[in-house]
């Protein structure tokens, strides 16, 4: 899963660093909103893969699965 989040944030970085510089935020009209929306979706999908890098659990390789013990429900019952 790391190598895909790696991935993604190169992807990302190239499309951001090939695209930013040919798109002007401050155009009128429908060229301007684009720019704009695309660079803050690009920002996102950059968090996005940033946060899922940085946050993943340490222990949870293919080999290290821990099972627990299953848990045994005790009925109770109460007279009143």
């Amino acid at each position: 899963m790391k190598q895909r989040y790696i991935l993604c944030l190169l992807i990302t970085g190239a499309l951001i660093y090939y695209g930013a510089p040919r798109m002007s935020i401050f155009a009128e009209g429908l060229q301007g909103y684009f720019a704009i929306g695309w660079l803050i979706l690009a920002t996102c999908v950059l968090a996005g893969n940033l946060a899922a890098l940085l946050y993943t659990p340490k222990g949870t390789g293919k080999g290290k699965k821990f099972k627990s013990k299953p848990v045994r429900k005790v009925k109770s019952r109460s007279f009143g």
